[in-house]
């Protein structure tokens, strides 16, 4: 059981998440796939974290029909828009907490309101290789937790734009082009929240890359399935 939890620790699962991510990039595709999907198997399905948001990314890399890899791609959103729900929520809850000037009182666990109670902080988000990992903190942490919270939406959204990028590429290779015009859109929206590093300026030239695809000016087919277009 020891061994097993700490399997399945942030530092390890990001480990794990790289080792994969190399072993993809050298060409075993079917080794990362399976090591991924081993990985989701042990995180489980009960709870939605960055673990799984960017698990779901990288699996669909690993994907040789471009329909698998839509649907990992769509899995990885799903997690993010929840995640994001799950912040929204909470600042609308501390809001209106702090307008009322109300203490939030705990609530028994199995009582009728625990189901509707705040979600626990978000958690660690982990990083592609040589990314900084972002930590959040646990509830009672004062500034710190809020800091690192606030760390952790702003990971959320800066994954946004190579979200919406990978499924305008899946849709490209699928024949919609309608739907990856419509993805493309929301990734030109998003890539706002991109840092000025070589990951933002990459995932920005791909944005304009696809786009000139989708006008059919630029000659260059869509990336095979496993290859992000931003590669």
């Amino acid at each position: 059981m020891a061994k097993r939890q700490e399997e399945a620790s942030p530092d390890a699962v990001l480990t794990r998440i790289g080792q994969a991510v190399m072993l993809h990039r050298g060409g075993d595709r079917e080794e990362a796939r399976n090591r991924l999907g081993e990985l989701w198997q042990e995180l489980g399905v009960e709870d939605d974290t960055l673990h799984h948001c960017t698990l779901a990314h990288y699996l669909a890399d690993t994907q040789d029909d471009p329909a698998d890899e839509l649907a990992w791609d769509l899995r990885a959103l799903a997690v993010a828009d929840r995640l994001m729900r799950e912040h929204d929520a909470r600042a609308e809850h501390d809001t209106r907490a702090e307008h009322d000037g109300a203490a939030v009182e705990p609530v028994a666990e199995g009582t009728e309101h625990a189901a509707r109670s705040p979600r626990p902080p978000l958690r660690e988000r982990p990083c592609a290789p040589g990314e900084e990992s972002v930590e959040a903190g646990e509830p009672g942490d004062g500034e710190a937790a809020e800091a690192n919270r606030r760390r952790a939406v702003a990971a959320v959204r800066g994954l946004y734009p190579s979200l919406h990028l990978n499924l305008a590429a899946d849709y490209v290779k699928l024949g919609r082009p309608d739907a990856a015009r419509a993805q493309l859109d929301l990734a030109k929206a998003a890539s706002g929240a991109l840092s000025d590093d070589s990951y933002g300026k990459g995932v920005r030239a791909a944005i304009g890359r696809l786009a000139l695809r989708l006008t059919g000016t630029s000659g260059e087919p869509a990336p095979p399935p496993g290859q992000h277009p931003w590669a």
